[in-house]
């Protein structure tokens, strides 16, 4: 009896050695099931500054004098709030950073149950928002059920403007080129006379030592600026200009690691923070100090390419960009007289085979594949070479797709030159197999009154229907790609009609088939046939569709 009591007993009391109390960041009181000393603490919270303005970093310093404790919570709070503010970096390799209330790094704690005297950490004040005083709150673990919560440092008098008081000027093009580097989308473009500009220019200092960086754009969340060895996301410097969970706009300094979100660092030396928020429109600038890196280290180059990102952000978090743009070179910082310009999103050889595919799949094989099922009736006994028109008309239509397909094949991995990944290329690969080995099939085919024909023509079906299928996936996939960052996706709706509107021609052409297999017809066309009318008809949808796909695919 007395063992299942105590084994009832274990969920009461939650113990944390491991220092993983981000649950517990509104109170900061540890759930060891006994109550907090009332007692003065026999330790203390200091900071190594009385004030402090945006960007700002303290040093805080956690003291046991005579005493130690074994496990602790240290929070930045504005005087008379119960939320944390700002974040924290590490000093001591016995401590780790947790997160509260919905963002990284607002709290420090221990990572062992080891007793401690003194704890230092490095608090960095926020860039921009509504701010005022604050004060360090800590809660000290001496023993399971001896604990301190709240023991507070002095107050940090809040001395810097508000960034709501201190708005940048928008920033204008007329010193690109001359004491600036600028990239924008559109090329060129004046933010003081283009509210839809996403514009950024570097004024590096005579002395190198630091950059005077601004931000402008249309977004939902923030505007980020990046600079890169490559065009591609990953080991990219970033700097954000976005809203934080209040609204407020903030500048966050990041490194990206691929098209995951990137790791949000200190703000370093960041200083001289101005930002502006009208509607959707988000303007920053600052000045850095840090050195950039595109490596995981600090490197001393100063040719970069450049990018600007911009879409959406859910409690200060951003999301996934809705605009990218990346220069078409790499910029000298320190020549403001280069001209940069944008780099096309997708080359002139990816949108070439785009095209080639489109035109294979969607008239060429569509309407080959139509005349072999339901047009051997028309023209019966006219062609060339002993051959009926349907059947020459089929060959020549097929063999042309397939040209294309080895064609848009051959000019995608010569670009590339490498595995991309994801479904497209599986796809595109099986569809180029599947085109190879229908032809070797069809050379081999006995005779039509042969008693195995069956087999040829069940397999020469099954192929067709193989190929048309995995080819739509194709391009499916592909059209995504092409529209993996708008909002609308206007090129994948219109291969969906293009799906519906050759489905009901296959609809009507089959219900004509099975009324002339009964002496009838669906309805009449005079001296024209139904099936020659349907196929006049598919033809010219089929072509409205792909033009369209075709525009689209030459203006990404």
């Amino acid at each position: 009896m007395f063992l299942y009591v105590l084994v009832c007993c274990v969920g009461v009391v939650h113990c944390y050695g491991n220092g993983a109390v981000s649950e517990v960041c509104g109170s900061m009181t540890p759930r060891h099931g006994a109550d907090a000393q009332t007692t003065t603490a026999p330790f203390t919270v200091t900071a190594d500054k009385t004030t402090f303005k945006e960007g700002d970093q303290i040093t805080v310093t956690l003291n046991g004098q005579s005493n130690q404790f074994e496990g602790f919570m240290l929070q930045a709070r504005q005087v008379g709030t119960t939320t944390s503010i700002g974040t924290f970096t590490l000093m001591d390799s016995v401590t780790q950073l947790l997160s509260c209330d919905g963002a990284s790094s607002r709290a420090v704690s221990h990572n062992s149950g080891i007793k401690k005297s003194s704890i230092q950490a490095k608090w960095i004040a926020p860039t921009s928002g509504q701010l005022g005083d604050i004060e360090f709150r800590a809660t000290f673990v001496q023993t399971t059920t001896t604990f301190w919560v709240g023991v507070k440092s002095s107050t940090v008098k809040y001395t810097g403007t508000s960034s709501a008081t201190a708005a940048p000027t928008v920033p204008s093009n007329t010193d690109c080129g001359k004491t600036k580097v600028c990239f924008s989308q559109p090329s060129n473009c004046d933010p003081t006379v283009n509210s839809g500009c996403y514009f950024m220019a570097v004024q590096t200092s005579s002395n190198q030592s630091e950059r005077r960086i601004e931000i402008f754009g249309q977004a939902d969340g923030y505007v980020a600026v990046g600079f890169s060895d490559d065009q591609e996301m990953g080991n990219d410097d970033i700097y954000i200009c976005g809203k934080d969970s209040s609204g407020n706009l903030q500048v966050q300094h990041a490194f990206s690691t691929g098209t995951i979100a990137p790791t949000i660092l200190s703000l370093g030396n960041v200083t001289n923070i101005s930002t502006a928020l009208n509607g959707n429109t988000i303007n920053c600038s600052f000045t850095s100090r840090n050195a950039i890196s595109t490596a995981s280290r600090a490197t001393s180059t100063s040719e970069y390419y450049l990018m600007i990102a911009a879409g959406p952000s859910s409690q200060g978090n951003i999301q996934i960009h809705t605009n990218r743009y990346v220069s078409s070179s790499k910029a000298n910082l320190l020549d403001p007289s280069q001209s940069i310009a944008s780099a096309e999103e997708f080359p002139a050889i990816v949108k070439a085979h785009g095209c080639l595919m489109l035109i294979a799949w969607m008239t060429t094989g569509s309407i080959g594949m139509l005349i072999a099922r339901y047009l051997k009736g028309v023209a019966k006994d006219h062609g060339c070479c002993g051959k009926d028109f349907w059947f020459m008309a089929h060959v020549s239509l097929m063999v042309l797709s397939i040209i294309a397909t080895a064609i848009a094949f051959i000019l995608v991995f010569a670009y590339a030159q490498d595995w991309a990944g994801g479904a497209h290329p599986v796809l595109g690969c099986l569809v180029m197999i599947l085109s190879l080995i229908q032809p070797i099939v069809a050379a081999f085919r006995c005779e039509p009154s042969h008693e195995r024909r069956f087999v040829f023509n069940w397999a020469h079906s099954f192929i067709a229907l193989a190929i048309k299928g995995l080819a739509v996936a194709a391009i499916f996939t592909g059209l995504a790609l092409f529209e993996e960052y708008v909002e609308d996706g206007w090129m994948v709706k219109v291969m969906g009609g293009f799906i519906t509107w050759e489905a009901l021609m296959y609809i009507l052409q089959d219900l004509n088939l099975r009324a002339k297999k009964k002496d009838s017809e669906i309805c009449s066309f005079g001296s024209m046939r139904p099936e020659t009318v349907l196929i006049v008809l598919f033809v010219v949808g089929n072509l409205a569709f792909l033009i369209a796909l075709l525009v689209g695919i030459g203006r990404s």
